[in-house]
């Protein structure tokens, strides 16, 4: 599992592959729709679906010369729950934090 992880999140740490997932929640795009809106080359789009390929966060079919990616939202499933068993602590609340440590500066100044 932790090989898997560890694709899945090198994967997801580059921008432009995250942009592509988002684009392939739509639907079904073959690599030239993909490529669009990308100012990079055809073979640089195609080095970063070949690592979501790997990471088996997209799957790729060619039909008939076309080859179309889709979105496979089960291999992110282990990573999911990986993240969610960090859900276990309560989340900061930042302002509240804020609010007591300026109180406590401001006992300190009285003191």
């Amino acid at each position: 599992m932790a090989a898997t992880l560890d694709h899945v999140f090198a994967s997801l740490a580059d921008p432009t592959r995250r942009q592509i997932l988002v684009m392939l929640l739509e639907d079904d795009l073959a690599v030239t729709d993909i490529a669009e809106p990308f100012e990079m080359s055809l073979t640089a789009i195609s080095k970063h679906i070949n690592i979501l390929v790997a990471a088996g966060l997209i799957t790729q079919e060619k039909r008939g010369r076309v080859k179309w990616c889709g979105l496979n939202p089960a291999a992110m499933k282990d990573a999911s729950i990986w993240m969610e068993s960090f859900g276990q602590f309560e989340a900061v609340n930042l302002d509240a934090l804020e609010r007591f440590l300026e109180a406590e500066l401001d006992d300190d100044k009285t003191s």
